[in-house]
């Protein structure tokens, strides 16, 4: 058993009870919407429209918000996809047992579960960019926070996957911000 799996064992009770309580929840105006923004959140798309809308719009300022969380999101991807996935070892939640109706969910990824990477993209994008043009802030991290409710939505990541993926991308967006304000 790795740390992580030890670690997170005594969150498991808890996790699978918000996990079920977020799959009986019944609200069939969201399933849609929300099964099309986790999808649309792979490899995370919107952050690079976002981006490119940006450096394409945004004059100098737009630019360095969009390098900067475009940085940010490859940071963040390559540190949860790599190490800290494999050291989590979580297996994903199995929707159909813990309650997720079957017409919420998406194709199961692959990976392990724990950290959720949309989630650390999503966050990091939210972070690095919103320090650079904090009017975008708002739109922003509320962007990021819909993903991140939508991977539990459609029943792939339990909560704490998507809360320590939101803390990670969180610390990795004000750290690469950060080191380009320095540097520039």
């Amino acid at each position: 058993m790795t740390l992580a799996a030890s670690v997170l064992r005594p969150l498991d009770e808890c996790d699978r009870w918000l996990y079920g309580v977020v799959g009986r929840w019944s609200a069939p105006l969201l399933d849609e919407p929300l099964r099309r923004v986790s999808q649309l959140a792979d490899f995370s798309k919107p952050w690079f429209v976002v981006a490119g809308a940006l450096g394409l719009l945004g004059g100098p300022r737009g630019r360095r918000a969009a390098v900067v969380g475009l940085a940010s999101v490859g940071t963040a991807s390559l540190l949860v996809n790599q190490p800290l996935k494999a050291l989590g070892g979580r297996r994903r939640p199995d929707p159909g047992l813990l309650g997720a109706p079957q017409h919420r969910w998406v194709r199961m990824p692959t990976s392990r579960a724990f950290p959720s990477g949309h989630a650390a993209s999503a966050v990091a994008f939210a972070v690095a960019v919103g320090d650079v043009l904090p009017a975008l802030r708002a739109p922003l991290w509320t962007a990021a926070s819909v993903v991140g409710f939508s991977r539990v939505y459609t029943g792939v990541h339990y909560p704490s996957d998507v809360l320590v993926g939101a803390s990670v991308g969180a610390l990795v967006g004000r750290s690469v911000s950060r080191w380009v304000r320095r540097r520039g």
